[in-house]
């Protein structure tokens, strides 16, 4: 379980940080929000590739999914978030 857990941490930032890289404009993240940008994103990731290829239906809809989709679901992610905030009137909360 605990290697679980650093695993979701590791991936969680490099797919947090790949999301960020990859959506142009600047965000103003901690470490901590990065990381759960990135978990988030492979929750999406897992969804999708669910949602697309019906494999794993044994763990369900809600999976963690590998790093490429991690990547795609945590850039989906920063996309809606951004979303969230310029109709809050460009206020930048602490949204994940």
């Amino acid at each position: 379980m605990l290697g679980f857990i650093i695993v979701m941490l590791i991936i969680g930032l490099i797919a947090g940080f790949l999301a960020r890289l990859l959506v142009p404009g600047r965000d103003e993240m901690s470490i901590p929000a990065t990381i759960a940008l990135g978990i988030v994103g492979s929750f999406i990731g897992g969804f999708i590739g669910w949602a697309i290829f019906g494999k794993d239906l044994d763990d369900g809809a809600l999976q963690p999914s590998g790093i490429i989709g991690s990547v795609v679901g945590a850039v989906i992610a920063l996309l809606v978030r951004r979303a969230i905030e310029s109709r809050a009137g460009g206020h930048r909360g602490h949204l994940v």
